[in-house]
């Protein structure tokens, strides 16, 4: 694969996974997140040309640090992967400003930021794609405790629809994709705000492995979404022709 791809959150869960299964493909990676020991080692599992960048994704200065870095190791950027973002528990009764404001610059302004950064340089090649990994639950809110999660990847959802309208006009060579995950065999649940279950011992949970393909796929075959479980789109669907029907459905089985 002969591209040149940057990923946020890459330290651990599906941005490791996926700095692996593409360095095995041979993409040249550029891999940021916050926690340089952790990041050092994707990077030198990923291939002897990854390069790792410490990088705060909700600080948009760190994103352009990021960009400029990546295009100064490779002269060009292929695609762009946002994947950095946080989960909480908390019910909507029991939300605070601070819960609402964490999740807001976790998991939509970490992407925007990314969107903001990379643009112009896809822009001045009408080439390139942006890849940001959503959640299920921004289509089907199962998961109630996860309310402020739910809201925040509901935007995220919505900016990148806006934005692939926007370049479909202006610039049709910059693909926009959002992959849509399930349940993952990460830590992102015992990582949430709060605390919470674990991703990991979840009852249909995903491997990382399965869920990673996903991405692969759609950096390979472009395509606007992408879920990484087979039976969310239909189940999206469903619940889309009858909300009401389906949400009882949801609420019985889990009165059992």
């Amino acid at each position: 694969m002969d591209k040149v791809i940057v990923i946020t959150g890459a330290s651990a869960g599906i941005g490791a996974e996926l700095a692996r299964q593409l360095g095995a493909k041979g993409a040249k990676l550029v891999l940021a997140a916050r926690r340089k020991p952790e990041l050092e080692a994707v990077a030198a599992s990923a291939g002897s040309e990854a390069l790792a960048v410490v990088t705060d994704a909700t600080r948009k200065s760190d994103m352009v640090r990021l960009r400029d870095a990546a295009l100064a190791r490779f002269g060009r950027i292929d695609v762009w992967v946002n994947n950095a973002g946080r989960g909480i528990t908390r019910s909507v009764v029991d939300l605070t400003d601070e819960d609402m404001d964490s999740m807001w610059r976790d998991n939509v302004k970490s992407a925007l930021y990314g969107m903001q950064a990379v643009l112009p340089h896809f822009q001045s090649r009408n080439a390139g794609q942006i890849v940001n990994v959503s959640s299920g639950l921004a289509r089907l809110p199962f998961a109630t405790f996860r309310s402020a999660y739910t809201a925040a990847k509901h935007a995220l959802n919505g900016l990148s629809a806006c934005l692939r309208l926007e370049l479909m006009q202006t610039h049709p060579g910059i693909a926009v994709t959002v992959v849509m995950p399930g349940i993952v065999a990460t830590e992102f649940g015992t990582n949430a705000v709060g605390g919470g279950p674990d991703s990991r011992v979840l009852p249909g949970a995903q491997s990382v492995e399965d869920a990673t393909k996903v991405i692969v796929e759609v950096i390979e075959k472009p395509r606007p979404e992408a879920y990484t479980q087979p039976t969310m789109q239909a189940d999206v669907e469903r619940y889309y022709h009858d909300v009401g029907a389906f949400e009882q459905q949801v609420v019985a089985r889990f009165r059992r």
